[in-house]
């Protein structure tokens, strides 16, 4: 998944990153409430860790302009405070769950699968089969006929966005906005690089070649 991570505390931001990436995560932080009102704006990312204090504007501000404005991105709000009345209010901004600090990372993971399990059907989608190849998003495992292919966390973010989107001709400019972090200054050829990696992972040693170039536009995974 592509995650936002809204959060002023820059260590903890930072944890939270690293965390979230060896996770095999696309993780995007940023520690203003406007930045990151902007970036959820965006539509490129699956989940929303956002804490409550943030300068410029505080997380239930941020919230509550998202759900004024229809996005249903599913959003974890992070906070010092425990008391019920401030829990409450965040659940009233828009918040899917809610984390007091301090907290453990295993515990975050836990409440985000539970909140994007109740999101779209793409981000609910647990199992994902292309003729036999097999991704389970939980457990993380990727398998071919069975074969288990073990994969750095980039191109698991990478299959994993061509196997929510079957048949479907996805550009270069789409794959880096969706796969790489916010602010990435890269070329398109990070990304034939990175198809290169996964054709070798995934479609080498195969009769049916699964991942296709389409001229001119960008790449597919045959439905």
């Amino acid at each position: 998944m592509r995650l936002l991570v809204v959060e002023d505390d820059r260590s903890l931001a930072e944890a939270l990153r690293r965390g979230l990436t060896q996770e095999g995560h696309v993780v995007d932080a940023v520690h203003d409430g406007t930045e990151g009102l902007d970036l959820a704006q965006s539509g490129v990312h699956d989940a929303l860790i956002l804490d409550v204090m943030l300068p410029s504007q505080d997380g239930m501000s941020v919230a509550r302009h998202l759900r004024a404005e229809g996005i249903h991105l599913p959003i974890l709000m992070l906070t010092a405070r425990d008391s019920l009345p401030d829990r409450i209010s965040g659940f009233d901004a828009g918040a899917d769950d809610y984390l007091t600090k301090p907290f453990a990372f295993e515990e975050l993971l836990a409440r985000l699968r539970s909140i994007t399990r109740r999101g779209s059907g793409a981000i609910a989608q647990e199992r994902l089969v292309i003729g036999d190849l097999v991704m389970d998003t939980v457990s993380r495992e990727v398998t071919r006929v069975g074969r288990v292919i073990d994969l750095p966390p980039r191109e698991y973010a990478l299959l994993e966005y061509l196997m929510r989107h079957p048949g479907q001709a996805l550009s270069r400019t789409m794959i880096l906005d969706r796969v790489w972090e916010y602010g990435f200054d890269s070329f398109a050829n990070v990304v034939d690089a990175a198809i290169l990696r996964l054709r070798k992972a995934v479609d080498e040693g195969y009769e049916q070649q699964l991942i296709q170039t389409v001229r001119g536009v960008g790449y597919r995974i045959k439905a």
